[in-house]
């Protein structure tokens, strides 16, 4: 196969994700160390190949080609050679998110057919699952790694030897259209969904990002990735493009530990961290030094960056932050802005080989709702009341479901969801504009807008947020000095300790709509008085 790092041709995305490992061990050398973890142990290409060959050797006894395998495991090199060691076996692995709960992980498993799940003692202890392992054992068989290693035989160690040596005798060699890896959705809007991604659409998702910006990811350059794999960004952008890249991935197990992440992207030497914007948020808070100053630039995705945010980290440590756009169901980037081609409020340009199209939404003038279709965009969905029958796009273009605009050169800004536009007097107002306001407004506390029933207006928007003291009035005024329409400003204010956030660090819309329409019961149970949480 062609260097993923060649001028962009759809036809060098067209491989094997194991196949792509065993390329770039090849191209950059089995001895260069690819893998940092969190406990310091670091790992070339030559330890991740033969650990993937042994593991995968022994896991997929009692298993078949073809078949989704669980795997639920932190971000580290457990879960990347389990990975790995699946699909090096013609597995397929589901990636389940442990923070999900017990409903939304048992649709997933039953949309998948997934009967087997992966797993570590030491994580379940350490992170306190194992009520979710006993409600869940009635439904998939549990297989720790750790009893996994212990009994390795004489015939897993020598595919552990001699895998690496002669891939072509032991390594599966699936078809690249077939699937390499399940994901799920987040459920916020009914059972979480698969998303059934091929090996060409991550490989060739790499090749896009690679051929996208060539000159701002080097050989030398190290990632620091602490989004979870069960995220397609954690996944693809925080893990796997570094590895088949060439790159030094550094690995991190959980992005809460906002105190310690710093500290490791100053001692790894870190020059790119992947981030959201709410982690990202909390990191440079979380600095009394200089810990992010040796970064050449971060890279936010999944969620909007806010300005302040963008001006926080280029204030404290003068570093460059680039906004990217995608979705779990197209592997996951669409689009991201580039150094020396950064515009600030949107999130760059598409990637070479995407193709967009933007249908007209009523009530609104500036941009459309967006389908894309590429390389990278997935085979279909897997649905827990259809299992194992895959839903195709129609003609493989995915809706986005989101308004977004594109200027003249090619550039793209996010409006928001569709689901998060309020219509009010007629007008589309978004969301997502409500909380900007906020945010500006109120830069050190957390908001959240929702959309609420309005007997006169049909629909009214509601902001929650931290700040003990936020005041409507404070609001409009900001509004008239910055000529923002009144109809953007949120109706009632309800104060709360936290925003609901999920394991991603993304907003958890369905719980913040569900907690706004709470409060407001409670209120008007109370004569408007704001009940306590």
């Amino acid at each position: 196969m062609a260097s993923l790092r060649s001028a962009y041709d759809p036809r060098n995305g067209e491989t094997a994700v194991f196949p792509a490992l065993l390329h770039a061990r090849k191209e950059y050398g089995g001895r260069k160390i690819a893998l940092h973890d969190a406990d310091d142990r670091k790992l070339s290409y030559d330890d991740i190949v033969r650990a993937a060959f042994a593991l995968g050797h022994a896991l997929k006894k009692g298993t078949r080609r073809g078949e989704a395998v669980g795997l639920m495991l932190p971000t580290g090199a457990g879960a990347v050679i389990t990975f790995f060691a699946l699909n090096a076996y013609g597995r397929v692995p589901a990636m389940l998110n442990f923070t999900a709960g017990t409903r939304n992980l048992r649709a997933a498993l039953k949309a998948g057919r997934v009967k087997r799940i992966v797993t570590a003692h030491a994580f379940i202890q350490k992170a306190e699952l194992q009520t979710l392992v006993d409600e869940l054992e009635p439904d998939a068989d549990f297989i720790y790694l750790e009893d996994v290693r212990a009994a390795l035989g004489a015939r897993d160690k020598a595919a552990g030897a001699l895998g690496p040596v002669l891939p072509w005798a032991f390594a599966a060699h699936p078809d690249p259209k077939s699937p390499a890896v399940i994901l799920f959705t987040s459920g916020t809007e009914g059972d979480p969904k698969g998303v059934v991604l091929s090996h060409v659409n991550i490989v060739g998702n790499i090749h896009q990002i690679l051929a996208h910006v060539p000159e701002a990811l080097g050989v030398d350059d190290v990632l620091f990735n602490p989004l979870p794999t069960f995220h397609c960004f954690g996944l693809t952008a925080g893990a796997l493009l570094p590895l088949l890249g060439g790159m030094k991935s550094v690995l991190h197990p959980s992005p809460l530990q906002t105190k310690l992440i710093p500290k490791r992207v100053q001692e790894t030497g870190a020059t790119i961290l992947f981030a959201t914007d709410t982690f990202l948020n909390q990191y440079i808070r979380a600095c009394t030094g200089d810990e992010l100053s040796k970064l050449r630039f971060a890279v936010c995705g999944a969620e909007r960056v806010r300005d302040e945010t963008r001006q926080l980290v280029r204030k404290r440590f003068n570093v460059e932050l680039l906004e990217g756009y995608g979705a779990t169901e197209a592997a996951p980037v669409i689009a991201v802005n580039q150094p020396g081609r950064n515009r600030p409020g949107t999130v760059g340009r598409p990637l070479p080989g995407m193709e967009l199209k933007f249908e007209p939404v009523p009530g609104i003038e500036k941009g459309g709702r967006m389908l894309v279709r590429g390389i990278n965009v997935m085979q279909g969905y897997l649905y827990a009341d259809n299992p194992g029958e895959l839903q195709k796009l129609p003609e493989g273009w995915h809706d986005t479901g989101d308004i977004v605009a594109q200027d003249e050169e090619g550039y793209l800004t996010i409006k928001g969801r569709l689901k998060r536009f309020a219509k009010i007097g007629g007008e589309m107002v978004s969301l997502a504009v409500v909380e900007n306001v906020a945010s500006t407004l109120w830069r050190e506390h957390d908001h959240a807008a929702a959309v609420l029933p309005d007997k006169r207006k049909g629909e009214q928007i509601v902001l929650l947020t931290t700040y003990p003291k936020a005041d409507r009035t404070d609001l409009q005024r900001w509004a008239q000095d910055h000529g923002v329409n009144e109809l953007s400003l949120p109706r009632k204010i309800f104060q709360v300790s936290s925003i609901p956030v999920l394991g991603t660090g993304k907003m958890d819309i369905g719980a913040v709509q569900k907690l706004a329409a709470e409060i407001a019961a409670q209120n008007e149970a109370t004569g408007g008085k704001q009940a306590a949480e």
